[in-house]
């Protein structure tokens, strides 16, 4: 079962997800407790995991590292996305969610 602040980044990512029509969104928590929520970017000359995007973002928010992240959505096995929060944080706990939000590796 996950804790509340865990959660609470399901939730975000459903949001965002709900939001963008995007198949994919992801949220990440920092370690001073800063959200960042994203959707896969598809164009012709860029193309980003919701979970790399998420990562970016908070990287380029100066966050001095990740506490948890979440994947969310079709599909939920990100790999680059998972690489990117591993560079910042190899201990980040990630959970993969399904597109409604259910958790799928706990």
């Amino acid at each position: 079962m996950l804790d509340s602040e865990d959660q609470k980044l399901i939730t975000l990512a459903r949001s965002a997800r709900a939001r963008t029509g995007s198949a994919q969104a992801a949220a990440v928590r920092d370690t001073a407790g800063r959200t960042y929520v994203a959707s896969a970017v598809s164009l012709p000359s860029l193309s980003l995991s919701a979970l790399q995007v998420a990562v970016a973002m908070a990287v380029s928010s100066g966050a001095p590292g990740l506490e948890a992240a979440v994947v969310l959505g079709d599909p939920a096995q990100d790999e680059a996305g998972a690489a990117a929060v591993r560079d910042l944080a190899p201990g980040a706990v990630i959970h993969r969610a399904g597109p409604d939000g259910t958790l799928l590796d706990g």
